[in-house]
């Protein structure tokens, strides 16, 4: 039988110091993005340069660099983007 995990399961304080970055900001990018920060982590966004995302990004409060810089900055990396190969090394710098 799966053992299922709750709220009370985790343990946020070993996010403490850690920076998150969230490769995409389309619906599953945002939602892990604003879960994040709202649970207190400290979440950038890496996207390509020219994304229809980056000026809602940073509206929404996030620091946004391009995927390669995000990627540099960050402890724990999330990548979540379409997900077909092709479109991953286009978008993604220094693949």
């Amino acid at each position: 039988m799966a053992k299922l995990y709750h709220q009370e399961d985790c343990d946020l304080n070993l996010l403490n110091g850690k920076t998150i970055a969230i490769i995409g900001y389309g619906s599953q990018g945002h939602a892990h993005a604003l879960n994040a920060k709202e649970s207190g982590c400290d979440v950038i966004i890496g996207l390509y340069e020219g994304s229809k995302s980056w000026k809602r990004a940073e509206e929404q409060g996030f620091k946004v660099y391009t995927s390669a810089e995000a990627a540099k900055k960050a402890d724990i990396i999330m990548i979540l983007i379409k997900g077909s190969r092709s479109y991953c090394k286009k978008r993604i710098s220094g693949w």
